[in-house]
């Protein structure tokens, strides 16, 4: 098998609406634990799909509290209460923004941990990475919910870093 990186800010791929996974088979199974190799191998919390160049709407997340991976995975509802805080991530490296996102959320897919499909209500770390990943799903990346000018100034970062 080859070997499946990280794609970082320019690819494409990190700016696609993931498709719904049809079927939860062994080659999805498989790619999702692959999924958990690298992010713990690049020291992440997350990881979706299209950070290795997949298009499904895969996710795998992990604050300490152990792995999941959940399949097609959506916000049910976000809490009216928000909070800042910094976040990074594996596709945009050596980027920190002060991010505002939902203190709340409940979330819904099927966990292949459990094997069935649940409904999750997360705060605080796993809430914003649950937001986090699945925004990439959606083609959204971190720079997207800043200010005009901290989204300049941090592309400008990345295209010096990455040669974009």
């Amino acid at each position: 098998m080859f070997k499946l990186e990280i794609k970082k800010y320019g690819n494409p791929v990190l700016r696609t609406k993931c498709e719904e996974v049809k079927e939860i088979n062994e080659e999805v199974r498989s790619l999702a634990k692959d999924m958990l190799k690298i992010m713990y191998r690049e020291d992440g919390v997350g990881l979706a799909a299209p950070q290795i160049g997949d298009k499904r709407r895969i996710i795998v997340v992990d604050i300490g509290q152990g792995p999941l991976s959940l399949i097609n995975p959506q916000i049910l509802i976000k809490s009216k209460k928000t909070f800042r805080d910094y976040e990074g991530c594996l596709s945009l490296p050596g980027i920190n923004l002060k991010i505002k996102r939902a203190k709340k959320v409940e979330i819904q897919g099927f966990l292949l941990e459990k094997n069935q499909l649940v409904k999750i209500q997360a705060e605080g770390l796993l809430a914003r990475d649950f937001q986090h990943e699945i925004d990439h799903l959606n083609g959204v990346l971190i720079i997207d919910h800043t200010s005009p000018f901290k989204k300049l100034r941090a592309i400008r970062k990345l295209k010096k870093k990455l040669r974009v």
